[in-house]
């Protein structure tokens, strides 16, 4: 404890030790003028001038700073004389054991030890009756506590210090308990070196606030952005910079009844006066609940209602802009660290201790600053190689990244390789190229400086155009197993609303949550999502132009890869197609390809014999539909109990060429030995 602060408190303890004696001086000095109204005996003349030199102490300290705790609360709550006394009275309650039973005196009453505002006017000079009203600091403020029973008049009442007060006049300057039980620890501990951008916007916000002409009414700073954890940590170095307790309060948390609310909200305003302090509310969870009755509307109104009510600064972690704040506010858009300064911090945790990692991490992952380091942590070096190493840091990202997507959307379990894939040269050449332009987009964007004359169109897209079973999801798995990466399918049935604007809330959700970098995102069916915009006959054709609208936007700011499929190139927008990077065609496969495809079609462990290659080739089928005649054919062979032959082969083909409604010639589905 420094100088200043000890001095105080000596000070402070001065102060109190004067004041309770004062307060005893004087309610023995009203017991005995109770029991003796004309009580000028020697004793009752010295306590008479005892109290006067009390007061004049108290008097002196109370006009010399720094000032007693007890002449703070006056000054910031605008309390009277009369009305700090009485705050002087309850508080002596708590400190001082004698004063219950000097109370029961003083009121000629046993059954009073307590202090009541009836005592307060006999006992304290200049007494003022609007010192009861509600409205007056008091009250108003919660200062004091009044236990009054059904039919006990309000002056009679009992009277208490509020438990905060009393301890503050104590000299412990400590955060409402009852606000302490509705705060959140925060998701990061400790000070935490931010890099340049997120320095530069914590300055801008600080400079902003030392601007304020007056803090009389609530000032939301919105940090807008998806990355919450970054949010939290430019206001907890903005507060750090201006010495301010940050409390993290969850908006879910926050009361929801008016009256509680409002009883919260004034102890807050309280708080704002005791302590240098300022909220965090992270709006973000609570704009995704859905919004019921007693959901996230319940938890807006109450957002709105405490800032309506409240005084001071309150850092908002939103989404998007808010325009339902009805305070004054500053808006700024947040972002994580640029690819450069990640990969600075990559560099820098890693040292030589793993090759060529910072520049492909950086490159591939888009995370803060405290996410890096949590990953870098958790790994263990020692005896690894850097291989080793890395790989370890990839199946970290990848685990950091993928959580919110995989409650969102359908995670493929990817098990194709190259060389299950079987495609004309020409698209398998397009399919690599796609591969690596994600490997070696970091390369290209921040080290060779394209990222600097790109604003969009960063992201890396590619539509895969062939009819049903030509392989275009077994692609799509193909580069997903390349690059190490997540495949997530988007399910149409869990994004597509007949509620306007869902559909574009539910696809942001799923952008959102894949910009992170450990995930490839695979619309199947694209033209049910990106179809041609139509004539607009109706509100219908202007919402349904809308969500297209919406699409192409995002899908050209996507930083990520993203695949899309569909048999009906046709059936998607020009405008659409114009903004894709790559489209790979999946033709029907001709003979070349469906005899490598025979050839592929059961894995090693399954028994065969004398299959004729030749004549699968012959079959005018697709991929997918051979894979369907190879399952079938091993469950036929099985249940004999023998290795699977070309009988068994042909039975399931036909039944193949049956279920898709192709014409069928007897002939080509018989077999001789």
């Amino acid at each position: 404890m420094n100088e200043i602060i000890q001095n105080w408190h000596e000070k402070n303890a001065r102060y109190l030790a004067v004041s309770l004696e004062w307060i005893r001086l004087k309610l023995t000095r009203l017991a005995l003028t109770l029991s003796n109204d004309n009580d000028t005996s020697p004793e009752s003349i010295k306590e008479e001038q005892a109290i006067s030199r009390a007061m004049a102490t108290i008097s002196d300290l109370e006009a010399s700073e720094p000032l007693p705790a007890l002449a703070i609360i006056k000054r910031r709550f605008g309390l009277s004389v009369f009305e700090q006394d009485v705050l002087m009275l309850c508080t002596a309650m708590e400190l001082d054991t004698t004063i219950p039973g000097l109370c029961a005196r003083a009121q000629d009453d046993a059954g009073k030890p307590f202090p009541t505002f009836a005592l307060a006017m006999s006992l304290f000079n200049d007494p003022t009756w609007d010192a009861i009203s509600g409205q007056r600091p008091l009250r108003y403020w919660r200062l004091i506590e009044i236990n009054r029973l059904m039919n006990q008049p309000l002056i009679t009442s009992p009277l208490r210090g509020d438990e905060r007060i009393i301890n503050f006049i104590k000299g412990l300057n400590y955060i409402d308990e009852r606000i302490a039980k509705v705060s959140a620890p925060f998701n990061t501990v400790g000070e935490i070196a931010l890099p340049p951008s997120q320095l530069e916007l914590a300055k801008k916000i600080t400079d902003h606030i030392q601007m304020l002409p007056n803090r009389q009414y609530a000032t939301a700073i919105q940090l807008v952005g998806a990355d919450a954890l970054s949010k939290q940590l430019i206001a907890q170095k903005v507060a750090a910079s201006m010495d301010i307790n940050l409390v993290n309060l969850p908006v879910e948390l926050l009361p929801s009844q008016p009256s509680d609310l409002e009883e919260f909200a004034r102890l807050w305003q309280r708080e704002t006066s005791l302590l240098p302090i300022a909220a965090y509310i992270d709006t973000q969870q609570a704009d995704l609940l859905i919004k019921t009755e007693h959901g996230s509307h319940a938890a807006g109104f109450s957002l709105q209602r405490l800032l309506s009510l409240s005084r001071g600064i309150f850092f908002l972690g939103t989404r998007e802009i808010r325009s339902d704040i009805h305070a004054t506010s500053f808006i700024v858009d947040v972002k994580k660290p640029t690819p450069v300064e990640q990969q600075q911090e990559w560099t820098s945790l890693l040292a030589e201790r793993t090759n060529g990692s910072p520049s492909l991490l950086s490159g591939q992952f888009n995370l803060n600053i405290t996410t890096i380091r949590d990953i870098v942590n958790k790994v263990g070096f020692e005896g690894k190689q850097p291989q080793e190493v890395h790989l370890e840091l990839w199946k970290g990202c990848l685990a950091q990244t993928s959580p919110e997507l995989d409650v969102l959307v359908q995670k493929l379990d990817l098990k194709s390789t190259w060389d299950d894939i079987v495609l004309p040269e020409n698209s398998l050449k397009l399919l690599k190229q796609i591969a690596n332009q994600v490997k070696f987009r970091s390369q290209v964007y921040d080290t060779w400086g394209f990222r600097k004359k790109m604003n969009r169109g960063l992201g890396i897209n590619a539509l895969f155009v062939g009819e049903s079973g030509t392989g275009k999801t077994m692609a799509a798995e193909v580069i997903a197993n390349e690059l190490h990466l997540h495949l997530y399918r988007i399910d149409l049935s869990g994004v597509v609303s007949k509620y306007i604007g869902e559909t574009e809330k539910n696809l942001r959700r799923v952008f959102d949550a894949a910009e992170d970098g450990g995930a490839i995102l695979f619309f199947d069916e694209a033209d049910a999502l990106f179809g041609k915009r139509s004539e607009v006959k109706d509100s219908h054709d202007r919402y349904a132009n809308i969500e297209i609208n919406y699409l192409l936007q995002r899908m050209e700011t996507y930083n990520g890869l993203a695949i899309l499929a569909t048999n009906k190139k046709s059936a998607l927008d020009e405008a659409f197609t114009r903004r894709l990077r790559f489209i790979v065609q999946f033709p029907f496969p001709g003979i070349k390809e469906r005899r490598v495809i025979a050839q592929k079609i059961f894995p090693a462990g399954v028994p065969t014999s004398g299959l004729d290659y030749d004549r699968l080739a012959a079959l005018n089928l697709t991929g997918g539909s051979f894979h369907n005649i190879a399952i079938n054919a091993a469950f036929n062979a099985a249940e004999k109990g023998s290795p699977v032959t070309m009988p068994f082969v042909l039975s399931a083909a036909k039944a193949e060429f049956q279920k898709i409604e192709r014409p069928i010639k007897e002939a080509d589905f018989l077999w001789y030995e």
